[in-house]
């Protein structure tokens, strides 16, 4: 890896510890926008003319198109260096958010969407890969913290943000807010990323064609089933199984493969990258999509209230936040992982139950302790994913990292879409309840499945990262 503009030591000092805050804002504003317009489905469909279950492609088609395009983003930052590529991800970023926002169709609006979905595959991961790049393991619970902070937020913020804009003004603001925020991060990015550049790889077009289709197919199967083509959506979801079997094989034997496999080798990153944090992943990732439309459709209430009664997840987020590095120094990450998860799997399960509207200030107090739990455990194990992996393959574990994280989520907006669609047609009453109470019991279920993989991490895994005292008596009684 080389720079391709020398700074002076301070300056680069300086751009070292502003890049992460950089990155983060950027984070904030991609996220933002993909899950405010949640609340703003309904008057989406109005304005298109069609059902609110079919304007949820509006949401699942920006996720498919930002996780299919992911892997091209360290090949071109690579290739034509960090900088260049993370500043025309926000400058597509803007233009495809205008098109969204002067879309008079639905067609037109996914076409703007996947745009944009794309775009932003190359703006936060590359700023993402930049900056661990540059930060030492002492350094990494701090940068992932401030990392984290963008994925904790905006999931909360953008509801209430959307309802509010949807009322006060029109739903086409969600993307036109994008604009200004686009454009003073695009002056950051150019002034405080730095320029990194490796040496030119040949790009596996096989590995990454087959990755798009194992990809698109089992996501598509999810929308067939939830739609009720259950025969048509299983033949797709077992296609794209078949077919990612395949491209799992061709990465591990290409000379030059997709992504390099290697890093999987590490046990704290297979864990808490894929397997039990995707698991993680699924259901956390449904909660902030469930909750504006359960809100909606079964409280009744208002896009604005409805999204502002999100706002309790948020402060449960920020109440954690405060105490998050402590407890991991304190029992370590098997324990927190272990212990949390099964507390985020009570708490999903706990919502399950709020579909049933449960009074308000009950509903808001599993609010509360769900965006607490939440935000533990997506620091724990975004601190992990990278606790042993060394500097040489911190490129490849970045990549796959964020792959990971773009999965999960997508697989458990999709699920969950899925899993109503399947239950009930989302009408008003009960039939909506026990919709979206089936919806929050399958997601505890995979939550729960998490928590015996996290316990079969060895005791005190990460506690050079986490600098846990309790990682010493859990080391000697191996």
């Amino acid at each position: 890896m080389s720079g391709a503009t020398a700074q002076p030591a301070g300056e680069r000092a300086r751009a070292s510890r502003v890049a992460p805050f950089v990155v983060a804002a950027c984070m904030f504003m991609e996220n933002l926008d993909a899950t405010a317009i949640v609340t703003a489905l309904p008057a989406m469909a109005a304005a298109f003319g069609v059902d609110v279950a079919t304007m949820g492609l509006g949401v699942s088609c920006y996720l498919v198109a930002a996780v299919i395009a992911l892997p091209l983003a360290p090949w071109l930052a690579d290739r034509w260096g960090t900088r260049r590529v993370m500043a025309g991800g926000v400058l597509g970023f803007i233009l495809a958010s205008m098109l969204c926002g002067f879309s008079d169709s639905l067609p037109a609006f996914v076409a703007a969407r996947m745009a944009q979905g794309g775009a932003a595959a190359l703006m936060s991961p590359v700023g993402r890969l930049s900056v661990l790049r540059d930060t030492p393991k002492s350094g990494l619970v701090h940068v992932i913290a401030i990392l984290t902070w963008p994925a904790l937020i905006a999931p909360i913020l953008g509801p209430p943000v959307g309802g509010l804009l949807t009322e006060a003004a029109s739903w086409r603001w969600i993307f036109f807010l994008n604009l200004p925020i686009g454009v003073l991060g695009l002056f950051a990015v150019w002034r405080h990323i730095p320029e990194q550049t490796a040496p030119r790889r040949p790009f596996d077009w096989l590995g990454f064609a087959l990755y798009a289709c194992a990809l698109s197919a089992a996501l598509a199967g999810l929308e067939l089933i939830g739609s009720g083509h259950p025969a048509a959506g299983a033949t797709a979801l077992a296609l794209g199984v078949g077919v990612g079997l395949i491209a799992l094989r061709h990465l591990r034997s290409a000379k030059a493969p997709l992504v390099n496999l290697s890093p999987m080798a590490i046990r704290s990153f297979s864990v808490s990258a894929f397997g039990a944090g995707t698991l993680s992943r699924i259901a956390i990732g449904a909660t902030p999509f469930l909750l504006p439309l359960m809100f909606q459709l079964r409280y009744g209430l208002s896009p604005s209230i409805a999204g502002a009664l999100t706002l309790v997840y948020f402060v449960g987020n920020l109440a954690t936040k405060l105490f998050t590095t402590a407890l991991l120094r304190r029992f370590g990450f098997r324990t927190i992982l272990a212990a949390n998860g099964a507390l985020v799997a009570v708490t999903v399960a706990a919502c399950a139950a709020a579909a049933f509207q449960l009074p308000l200030v009950v509903t808001a107090a599993i609010l509360f302790v769900a965006g607490a739990t939440r935000s533990l455990q997506f620091t724990a194990l975004n601190t992990l994913t990278f606790a042993d992996v060394p500097p040489a393959l911190t490129g490849d574990a970045g990549t796959l990292s964020t792959l990971a994280q773009q999965i999960g989520t997508t697989l458990g907006v999709a699920l969950a879409a899925t899993l109503l669609g399947a239950a009930s047609t989302l009408g008003e009453g009960d039939s909506a309840g026990s919709a979206f109470a089936l919806t929050f019991a399958c997601l505890a279920v995979i939550a729960a499945a998490a928590v015996p993989l996290y316990l079969r991490l060895p005791r005190g895994v990460g506690a050079d990262t986490s600098g846990a005292t309790a990682a010493e008596p859990e080391g000697r009684s191996q």
